[in-house]
């Protein structure tokens, strides 16, 4: 509704809330909004040598697309570059039907001169009002995963074509680009893959610091959720630990996640869900 072209493209309009109905073919061209460089490239990554992870907002799109830029050196990265797709020589109709992008011999748009930063009349600070109003609409795969909680299940969606199972779901793989309609049932058990301890305590939230946040891959899942670790002290917890759902009143989502009592995962388990 507000005449933004989403690339890739998703099920509602951040901006509106709006179902998104109209398909908009835009330029296989584009510029480089911001890039990182990745110098040793990951199993299944789009390229084997090193490469930069680049935002690239195509020609005639609003909004930026993440891929590979196959590029000889960092040096050779700069936000503003031109770059187009090179296409894959097998497509099948998903984000990897995109190889990578590469250099385009266009000229840069640039970031423009930098400010030296001086001012004749500095602002240092305003006092303003502020209002922030949302509105959610979780769509068709997020809406089963709440429904699902409230029977005290976790439910992901798998891919069709990478068999990745998402939780929450998407509604769409955002490696391969295709719908997910799949849905599986994980858990309830998990792995901790990742954590922090809060020694902050948070305004309105009755938690006695220190308490821990872990990212925890539940069983059958393809990537992690995050939850809070209780019925141990913090300094217990660990990497590989095995945990389970402690619900709240009700059911309608878990309070906390407690251990399970079984032996540590081995990290060769979890490694790629951390």
């Amino acid at each position: 509704s507000g005449g933004a072209v989403m690339v890739p493209p998703v099920e509602y309009d951040p901006a509106t809330a709006e179902e998104i109905r109209e398909l908009v073919e835009v330029a296989d061209t584009g510029t480089v909004t911001t890039w990182a460089w990745n110098g040793h490239p990951r199993p299944n990554q789009p390229l084997d040598t090193p490469f930069a992870w680049v935002l690239v907002k195509l020609d005639g799109a609003d909004t930026a697309l993440l891929h590979a830029l196959d590029a000889p050196d960092a040096d050779s990265v700069r936000t503003g570059m031109r770059v187009r797709i090179r296409w894959a020589a097998d497509r099948i109709g998903a984000i990897t039907d995109i190889a990578c992008f590469e250099p385009y011999g266009g000229l840069d748009v640039g970031e423009g001169a930098p400010h030296d930063g001086a001012f004749d009349d500095a602002v240092h600070g305003i006092v303003a009002r502020a209002r922030l109003d949302y509105t959610y609409s979780p769509g068709r795969a997020q809406t089963a995963y709440i429904a699902a909680l409230s029977e005290q299940k976790t439910v992901g969606e798998r891919c069709p074509s990478c068999h990745k199972v998402y939780v929450p779901p998407r509604g769409a793989c955002p490696t391969c680009g295709v719908a997910t309609t799949d849905q599986v049932e994980v858990g309830p058990a998990g792995t901790v893959t990742t954590f922090c301890i809060v020694n902050i305590k948070a305004k309105n939230l009755d938690i006695e610091v220190p308490y821990v946040y872990a990212h925890i891959a539940l069983d059958g899942a393809g990537l992690a959720l995050h939850g809070r670790i209780g019925g141990i002290p913090y300094d217990q917890v660990r990497m590989g630990l095995r945990v389970e759902p402690v619900w709240t009143e009700g059911g309608r989502y878990p309070d906390h996640y407690r251990p399970t009592g079984e032996p540590d995962a081995d990290y060769d388990a979890y490694k790629e869900l951390i």
